[in-house]
């Protein structure tokens, strides 16, 4: 199986961490061949002043994981899941089948990072709690997984991502009566309704809105307004299915 990596930045423990994860897991959990959950914590050198890491320790960071890699497929330890840069540490997670040798696999990676302080540990997870609750997005976070892919794409392709622009979006409902309350309340923020959709889905109908409005797409913009716009969509038993843009290349 292909594996398939996302990143996004969140709140722990009321401390910025830039959360790594293994997407490609998520559709055959929980595993119950791999029940334990351990972890290697290696404190930064040099964080920067909101605990992330610096580009230049990056490097030194990226070398410890491939080593960490490297050696749970020597020992065979198990499956490498996510990583969490905060308050001037790096958690390294995975799974595993049993933790026997889960010191030996860290300490053969750490012997080549003399200069790197390392702590681990192991425990019963049996649900994948830690993967579900603390590396897995939930709807607000994925949304700005996608919002970031989409500016980089528009990036990419010559955008200027700070001209404002009329920028699409759509969600649906379960009921004409949520749609309308729903259209009642972007209305008030200004936002115009396109059209009106129903659509089949689990032998049921969703009743869908396509809307725009003028705004600026760029990254924590476009993070503020679909926020806002997920709160109204789910305050009408909603959901919100995201949005496009057209290139501003001026």
């Amino acid at each position: 199986m292909q594996e398939y990596w996302e990143s996004y930045v969140k709140p722990i423990d009321g401390h910025k961490a830039m959360v790594s994860f293994n997407a490609s897991v998520s559709d055959m959990l929980p595993d119950t061949e791999y029940i334990y959950v351990a972890f290697v914590k290696v404190k930064l050198n040099n964080p920067k002043e909101d605990g992330l890491v610096t580009d230049k320790e990056a490097n030194d960071i990226g070398s410890i994981e491939d080593r960490l890699e490297l050696e749970s497929l020597r020992y065979r330890s198990g499956k490498y899941i996510g990583r969490i840069i905060s308050q001037g540490e790096v958690n390294f997670i995975y799974y595993l089948k049993l933790d026997l040798e889960w010191s030996d696999t860290v300490q053969s990676a750490m012997n080549h990072f003399k200069e790197y302080t390392h702590e681990l540990g192991s425990r019963i997870d049996m649900e994948w709690e830690v993967y579900q609750k603390l590396l897995f997005p939930n709807v607000k976070e994925w949304q700005m997984i996608a919002n970031h892919h989409s500016c980089n794409k528009l990036k990419e392709h010559g955008d200027n991502l700070r001209i404002d622009r009329a920028i699409e979006h759509k969600a649906y409902f379960s009921s004409e009566e949520d749609r309308q309350s729903f259209l009642d309340l972007i209305e008030v923020e200004n936002f115009t309704n396109q059209k009106d959709m129903e659509v089949p889905f689990k032998n049921k109908t969703m009743y869908g809105v396509q809307f725009y409005r003028w705004d600026v797409p760029f990254y924590y913009d476009i993070d503020e307004l679909t926020m806002k716009i997920i709160d109204m969509s789910t305050s009408c038993n909603g959901s919100y299915d995201g949005w496009e843009s057209y290139l501003v290349k001026i």
